[in-house]
């Protein structure tokens, strides 16, 4: 089964495929996690319900991510040894540490958390259920650090030397804090923060747009929108600096991002918006671009010189034609990002953002937008990478293992069956849970005895079991965007048991 591919292109796909699954789901917990601890702080801060309430529906879809993102990511490490074993023997003594340091810090630090923040609340104090739920928040950044500061060592490499045919660490704090490692991090924790945020406004409008006024709905939309607000134009900054990194670092994958072939002495680089890089003829054809633009975007100067593809050999370059568009896409929902940012501010203003059906269907359509962003930016990443696995130093053909097509053909054929199959139910019963959104926990919860709540038999039934439309709404509470006064109601009739006692 070797699909007419050799078993470098093969293993390739597999890899890229498991990473495009996985890559989501921490996405997802990333954000959510901080989401959690920022809503139970003001739950215990303001004792308004309806933080509590947002906090016990966003749990679920937290949960179903995490575990989605623990399994995936297994799968992964596994293909080091499968397909990678050359490149795990010859750089191993540098990624397997700072996997090791993931695992013992991050890894270590939610699972001996996680358990209280999601079966807890009745069972521990309020001030220790949110340390809980704020140590589960800090882990997925520290996880986040230690799996950034690896991939961006394979990026811009240092702090190391070749013995015996061997990567030796050398300097590990040159290690982990590599060239590119800041700059990536830094990209990565917002592309988190702002898929979570994307997904719980996209939420948001998807229940405002069936009807729902109530404060749950509110609420819900307007943080959203708040973060987005300000993170999206912050991720331009981020990435514009994380741009002159790359020309520094890495000027072949920045050429070919740009679909660039010839080095601009002493004038100024157009910037292409539209082309079609072609790899053999070297030239993108049909070009459209913005004069002077380039060289101001790119180098911050109107003179900055930028190496084009032909100043590489033809057996080093990216695959242009892939990242060129990557980039565009990525860029392109990034400003679609901003846009709804100031849109949401402007309906602030004019106190309609709970009105504007066009901007709802807006926010809507945008909701999985942070996964199209995160998916082309990492296909940039990585492929702008090629024909290096550890930049400069191995080549990715040189770093797989001694596996036949057909063993790799027959196992992709494998991943893609099941990951289809055990992930689709996951992410089917994550839509379902949206679908019916936040309740309040009157409703969402049915008693099955004194003090005690039914759990349903099927996991995926429990979406069924909630209404979807909520048919009593309680009275909007007061937005922190009307301008009206925030008073709560600390009598609320809907207490968890053991809310008497907090």
């Amino acid at each position: 089964m070797t699909l007419g591919l050799t078993a470098l292109e093969l293993a390739r796909i597999q890899f890229a495929f498991t990473v495009s699954f996985h890559i989501i789901f921490p996405a997802i917990s990333i954000g959510l996690a901080s989401f959690l601890a920022v809503l139970e702080a003001s739950w215990l801060r303001t004792k308004n319900p309806v933080y509590r309430d947002l906090y016990f529906f966003w749990i679920k879809i937290f949960a179903v991510a995490f575990g989605m993102g623990v399994v995936s990511g297994v799968v992964m490490s596994y293909q080091f040894g499968t397909n990678w074993s050359e490149f795990s023997r010859f750089a191993g003594a540098v990624t397997g540490p700072l996997l090791t340091y993931e695992v013992m810090t991050a890894f270590f630090l939610e699972a001996g958390f996680l358990g209280i923040m999601l079966f807890g609340w009745n069972k521990v104090g309020p001030k220790l259920h949110f340390f809980a739920t704020l140590m589960v928040a800090v882990g997925t950044c520290i996880s986040t650090f230690w799996i950034l500061s690896s991939n961006s060592w394979m990026q811009t490499p240092q702090g190391f030397a070749i013995e015996g045919g061997r990567i030796v660490p050398v300097d590990w704090m040159a290690i982990i804090f590599n060239p590119s490692f800041p700059y990536r991090l830094a990209h990565m924790v917002v592309a988190a923060f702002l898929v979570a945020a994307l997904l719980v406004a996209g939420a948001g409008g998807w229940h405002l747009l069936k009807g729902r006024r109530d404060a749950l709905i509110k609420k819900t939309f307007s943080m959203a929108l708040w973060l987005i607000a300000v993170l999206a134009p912050l991720q331009a900054i981020i990435g514009d600096q994380h741009g002159l990194n790359t020309l520094e670092h890495q000027p072949a994958k920045l050429a070919a991002i740009e679909g660039h072939w010839e080095t601009n002495k002493h004038e100024p680089m157009e910037l292409l918006l539209f082309g079609i890089p072609d790899m053999q003829a070297e030239e993108t054809r049909y070009a459209i671009g913005v004069p002077y633009l380039g060289s101001l975007l790119l180098a911050h100067s109107l003179e900055g010189e930028i190496k084009g593809l032909k100043e590489f050999a033809p057996e080093d370059r990216p695959n242009s034609l892939i990242v060129f568009w990557s980039f565009r896409i990525m860029v392109g929902v990034g400003l679609l990002m901003i846009l709804l940012g100031f849109i949401s501010l402007y309906l602030r203003l004019k106190n309609r953002l709970y009105d504007s059906r066009n901007f709802h269907r807006f926010a809507f359509l945008m909701g999985g937008s942070g996964f199209v962003s995160l998916l082309a930016g990492w296909i940039t990443t990585e492929v702008g990478r090629q024909p290096w696995v550890v930049y400069g130093v191995l080549r990715t053909r040189d770093a797989l293992s001694p596996v036949s097509a057909e063993q790799v053909g027959l196992t992709l054929i494998i991943f893609v069956v099941v990951y289809c199959v055990v992930f689709g139910v996951g992410i089917y019963y994550m839509l379902k849970l949206l679908n019916q959104g936040p309740q309040p926990l009157a409703q969402d919860q049915q008693t099955g005895g004194p003090g005690q709540f039914k759990t349903p038999m099927r996991p995926v039934t429990a979406a069924d079991e909630a209404p979807v439309d909520n048919p009593s709404p309680r009275p909007s509470a007061p937005d922190a965007s009307t301008g009206a006064n925030n008073t709560t109601d600390n009598t609320d009739p809907r207490k968890l048991p053991s809310d008497e006692e907090r």
